[in-house]
């Protein structure tokens, strides 16, 4: 990613700001979009808490389709940039066969029982601790587990803002 300062995003019109942040949500541009007028930022945390603000303001379909958009952990196939960077620096790119199977299993149960994909702030974690996060969470109830998907969605928002402004 090209780095910029929260003054570059500010003097950004409303396309340019989209395109620069519409991945920060996964393929989900439209966080960018609402948060847009809310400009000028006077930091770091203050664009990550309107765009949080714009995710918790709307509906909970939209909030659904956000999490759909994430790709499963430890999946082999197309992802974004930025999901296929943080999945390798945990090294879930390169998973031995019984851990794939693993994964891929838990993913499936995980998928059926919630209707979304297993999300966790992966970066820099080991498949091993993300195994067993999987393995806990997969027993929460629903609402709890909406509300702790946001919630990781809402730190990997925050890990590819930090990543992204200088």
């Amino acid at each position: 990613m090209s780095e910029y300062t929260i003054e570059d995003l500010n003097g950004l019109d409303e396309g340019a700001f989209v395109e620069v942040l519409g991945g920060i949500y996964e393929t989900s541009p439209w966080v960018a979009e609402r948060s847009w007028s809310d400009r000028p930022f006077d930091s770091v945390d203050d664009l990550h808490e309107t765009m949080r603000s714009v995710v918790r303001e709307a509906p909970e379909s939209k909030r659904l389709e956000l999490l759909r958009a994430h790709p499963d952990l430890g999946d082999r196939t197309e992802m974004t940039d930025a999901s296929e960077a943080e999945q390798a620096s945990a090294g879930l790119d390169s998973l031995s066969p019984d851990q794939y199977e693993t994964f891929q299993r838990l993913n499936e149960t995980y998928r059926e029982r919630f209707g979304f994909p297993f999300i966790m702030a992966v970066k820099d974690e080991s498949p091993d601790v993300i195994q067993a996060a999987m393995e806990d969470r997969i027993e929460n109830t629903e609402a709890a587990e909406f509300r702790t998907a946001l919630d990781q969605v809402h730190r990997i928002a925050r890990l590819r803002l930090e990543e992204l402004l200088a």
